[in-house]
């Protein structure tokens, strides 16, 4: 068999262990652990296997994954994410949805805060919906909601996703927080828009909220919201300003929302034992996973898959606009059945070379590439936020209303992905403006 029937052998090989439920991680080793050896031989693939997972586990910028992870955990298990929804429904009451309304912004501020969706819908969720359910709103509008705002968190710098793109990209982590925070805002804005419009139309969705503003509870809330403009100006502030790099705001995240939760009297033993916790799990899954993604990305390489599949998409169009279609079309079916992070690592070593033959931009593919895996986190039936949510919840909502919920959600998303398609300018406005 030549080298290309082995790399294609290894790809059929990988979809078949996926469609059994074997875990990402562990299909993307043994199909690349087995193609390298048939294609070199036994010393060569554990010389590879052996040198491979110690140099990319020791590259200095994944040391942000867990400390951004940590900072979620820690604003999360401590309660620095509730005065912000409380000061939001106050002020949005009044509009149709508001409460609707208040925790897309409140997402949007938490995701600001942790870079993880997981972070921002777990905690949203104890937090957003059971105030929408008393105030009689539609369960698949309050449930839905939150389960597709956690998602900013995937494109609202700082982003876990866009620290692993730009670790296996080779691209600016930097550029790629500042490029994602047009996007982030403007999907927020078009779910607040949708929310308003469907809630006047439809009024038994959300049903007004009585007596809604009290001027003392409003300036009380709003000295509670403090640890928001500190923890988020003190890392974006601190990335966009020069004064320290993405790699380094990871740490200084996880001091800040460490020194607030202390000020706050808030970090107690059990808060801060969860959250470490939790940043153990979820740093050790994205690193096996990734570990799985560099072999398969090794593995891929020798066998000239990617380089063949490149040839063929560009025998079909050249146009940049075709091309990032024709993938935006398989990230949505692959999303419906693969982990927002898996898909991402699964699907990059072979699309690499595809994009750099078209000379695409791939700090404008990455945000992209961001939104994509953002509608797959609520596309049934992996999406991971909506069993995030559902387990959050203990079952107080039925799982088929939350994917109910989603469905305007994700088509507001599509809206979203067809203008930053349209309009590349709208990511890369900002890092060419700060680069001049």
């Amino acid at each position: 068999m030549s080298a290309l029937m082995i790399g294609w052998a290894g790809v059929a090989a990988l979809f078949a262990l996926l469609s059994i439920r074997t875990p990402i991680g562990v299909a993307l080793m043994i199909v690349s652990i087995i193609g390298i050896t048939v294609m070199t031989n036994l010393t060569a693939a554990f010389g590879i296997i052996s040198a491979l997972p110690f140099s990319f586990i020791g590259d200095w910028s994944l040391t942000a994954i867990p400390m951004f992870l940590l900072m979620g955990f820690i604003a999360a298990s401590t309660g620095l994410t509730a005065g912000a929804f409380d000061l939001l429904r106050m002020l949005l009451a009044r509009v149709p949805g508001g409460l609707a309304s208040a925790s897309v912004g409140a997402c949007g501020l938490f995701a600001a805060a942790s870079g993880s969706s997981i972070a921002t819908t777990a905690a949203m969720s104890r937090i957003a919906v059971p105030e929408m359910l008393r105030a009689n709103y539609h369960p698949s509008l309050a449930t839905g909601v939150v389960a597709a705002s956690g998602t900013l968190g995937s494109l609202i710098p700082p982003s876990i996703l866009m620290v692993l793109y730009g670790i296996f990209t080779e691209q600016s982590i930097g550029q790629l927080f500042i490029a994602g925070l047009i996007p982030g805002v403007l999907s927020a804005l078009v779910y607040i828009g949708m929310i308003t419009v469907r809630c006047a139309l439809k009024p038994s969705l959300a049903p007004p909220v009585k007596n809604p503003f009290s001027w003392p509870q409003f300036w009380t809330l709003l000295l509670s919201v403090w640890p928001f403009p500190v923890l988020i100006f003190g890392v974006l502030g601190g990335i966009f300003g020069g004064f320290f790099t993405p790699t380094e705001a990871g740490s200084v995240g996880a001091f800040l929302a460490l020194s607030i939760a202390a000020f706050r009297r808030s970090l107690t033993r059990q808060a801060l034992g969860t959250a470490i916790r939790q940043t153990v799990i979820a740093t050790s899954s994205i690193f096996f996973l990734s570990i799985g993604a560099i072999m398969f990305t090794r593995f891929m390489g020798l066998s000239g898959v990617p380089r063949a599949l490149a040839d063929g998409m560009l025998a079909v169009s050249d146009n940049q606009i075709i091309i990032i279609v024709m993938i935006a079309v398989l990230f949505v079916i692959l999303g419906m059945v693969i982990d927002s992070i898996g898909l991402m690592l699964l699907t990059l070593p072979v699309l690499l070379p595809v994009l750099e033959a078209a000379d695409v931009n791939l700090i404008w593919f990455g945000i992209i590439t961001i939104k994509l895996l953002e509608i797959g986190l609520v596309t049934p039936p992996v999406g991971l936020n909506l069993y995030v949510l559902h387990g959050a919840l203990a079952g107080r909502v039925k799982l088929k209303d939350i994917i109910s919920g989603t469905t305007w959600f994700i088509a507001m998303d599509l809206l979203t992905l067809i203008l930053l398609i349209a309009f590349p300018a709208i990511s890369l406005f900002l890092p060419s403006f700060m680069n001049n």
